[in-house]
C-alpha cells in the first residue's frame, strides 16, 4: 500500500514538474517507473516511523500530503530547493511525533486513538456537597 498517486502528485505540483523530475529520456511524459520507485521509497520511510499503527484501513488525508511532500523530495535528489527541503523536514518532524505517540496520524480515523494510548489518566469527584441529594 502507498500513500500517494501520480495523480496526487500531479495534483499538487503540475503534470510538468512531475515530468521534469521523472523524464530522464526526455521524452516529455512521466516516467512511472521512475515515479513509483520514488513513491516505494516514501513509503517505506513512513512505514519506519508509523510500523506501530501498520496496516492502515484508511490513508488520511494530512497522511497523503505528507506522503507527496516526502515523495517530491526524493524526485529532486541532489538539487537545493528551499521549499522542497522545509517541507520534507516538516513531514519527517510530523511523522517523529506521531511514532513517539505525540500526535494522532489523524483524529477522523477509527481505531487509531485505541493504538496510540499506552497509559490513560482518569480523574473522579467526590460527591456534591450541596444539592437536593446532600440535604444541604
Amino acid at each position: 500500500m502507498t500513500y500517494c498517486t501520480q495523480q496526487d502528485l500531479i495534483n499538487r505540483y503540475g503534470e510538468r514538474e512531475i515530468i521534469h523530475l521523472t523524464d530522464r529520456d526526455n521524452v516529455g511524459t512521466i516516467n512511472t517507473t521512475v515515479l513509483d520507485q520514488v513513491i516505494g521509497d516514501a513509503t517505506a520511510e513512513i512505514n519506519g516511523y508509523l510500523v506501530a499503527y501498520l496496516p492502515l484501513t484508511n490513508i488520511p488525508a494530512n497522511l497523503v500530503r505528507i506522503a507527496c511532500d516526502i515523495t517530491r523530495y526524493y524526485l529532486y535528489e541532489d538539487q537545493k530547493i528551499e521549499k522542497v527541503e522545509f517541507l520534507y523536514s516538516q513531514a519527517i518532524a510530523y511523522l517523529k511525533l506521531v511514532g513517539q505517540g505525540k500526535v494522532a496520524i489523524a483524529p477522523d480515523i477509527a481505531g487509531i486513538a485505541d493504538a496510540v494510548t499506552t497509559q490513560s489518566a482518569s480523574f473522579t469527584s467526590s460527591a456534591s456537597l450541596f444539592g437536593r441529594e446532600s440535604g444541604y
